[in-house]
């Protein structure tokens, strides 16, 4: 596409941690993550998952490890996996242990969950042996203390986003006791605003790379918009080194919203078929949606970058037509096929796919 030299987002350069063959922070690319929903412990399903978000465009995956049997099972995972592991650890500091052992190449950790500093220390001291990075992160709803009402009232009359940041600082100063840096840290809400602030916070006080992340974002309907509005605000500030997008169900439409956020704000080298459609009025003479959907099933498997515009009409057509690598304007049972700009010809509406799909392999 032709399109004018733009400035580019001023990111924040974080100091650089290794997760397993990636480098996190530092000038890196920002890293897209999803997460398996695969008992861990079922090796075959849970590699065919990571096959699948792998070959998405996930360049992490992170692992739930509640029970031996899942550490166990992750040393196999992590001998076929393509691409790094990240092991999520909560309540039993023996299983992060066996994580760091089994060959992940971060662990994600709550200390909150792990209130005895001499096993937190062991973590800490595994991970320093076998060059593991660990992410230290807070949710929501684990900073306001339940066991005393008195300080839940005094908790909940303040900032969420700042408690968030107290709370993680807190954690932190076990690891710096231990002089251990390669970490990653998180700050996540179901509210923009509130992850906005927290994020925004964090980056002013530590050096360190910073996973971004809506937490409980719910469906792709809703989780979409709420991730995007937090992400894309903090990314468009230069905040943010890897970032997950949580929806409920299936994790393959999180890494396809992921680098579709990333490829908008130009903060990763576009692939595959990007799509530029209109949204359609009154004056279309064809029904474009199915036209759509099937250009985007033909493209699937592209991993060169082509932008395709499906047009409804000439009225905004021929300008997008001029800046796409394939474009089609609609009329009555036919389209007319551009490509770079240059018309071609009139092709009949049952053919208007394989046309787009034909002028694409020609582009080489």
């Amino acid at each position: 596409m032709n399109r004018m030299k733009l400035p580019e987002i001023k990111r924040r350069i974080s100091r650089p941690v290794k997760v397993g063959r990636l480098t996190m922070g530092g000038r890196s690319p920002v890293s897209v993550q999803s997460m398996a929903n695969t008992q861990t412990s079922d090796v075959k399903a849970t590699l065919a998952q990571i096959n699948a978000l792998a070959e998405a465009g996930a360049d992490l995956i992170r692992l739930a490890v509640p029970t031996r049997d899942d550490t166990a099972a992750l040393k196999q995972i992590v001998r076929r996996s393509p691409v790094p592991l990240i092991a999520d650890v909560h309540f039993h500091f023996d299983r992060a242990l066996e994580a760091i052992d089994a060959g992940a190449a971060k662990i994600r950790l709550n200390p909150g969950n792990i209130r005895d500093r001499v096993q937190v220390r062991r973590v800490i001291a595994a991970a320093r042996s076998a060059g593991v990075a660990i992410r230290v992160g807070v949710n929501e709803g684990s900073i306001v203390e339940r066991s005393d009402s008195a300080i839940r009232r005094r908790d909940m009359s303040r900032r969420l986003d700042e408690l968030m940041v107290e709370k993680l600082d807190e954690y932190l100063k076990i690891f710096r006791q231990e002089n251990f840096h390669d970490l990653v840290l998180s700050a996540k809400s179901r509210d923009a605003f509130t992850t906005i602030a927290a994020y925004r916070a964090l980056a002013k006080r530590y050096d360190y790379p910073l996973h971004l992340g809506v937490t409980h974002a719910g469906t792709p309907q809703t989780g979409t918009v709420r991730s995007a509005a937090a992400l894309g605000t903090l990314l468009a500030e230069g905040i943010g080194d890897t970032i997950r997008i949580s929806f409920a169900g299936d994790p393959l439409p999180e890494v396809r919203a992921g680098l579709e956020l990333l490829w908008s704000l130009r903060l990763r080298r576009r692939r595959g078929l990007e799509l530029i459609a209109c949204p359609t009025c009154g004056r279309l003479q064809m029904d474009v949606a199915p036209i759509i959907e099937a250009v985007q099933r033909a493209f699937a498997g592209m991993t060169r970058h082509v932008t395709v515009a499906v047009m409804g009409c000439v009225v905004n057509g021929p300008g997008e037509a001029a800046d796409a690598d394939i474009a089609v304007c609609a009329g009555k049972g036919k389209a007319i096929l551009y490509r770079r700009g240059k018309k071609l010809r009139v092709v009949p509406q049952d053919k208007i796919v394989q046309a787009v799909l034909a002028e694409a392999k020609r582009l080489g």
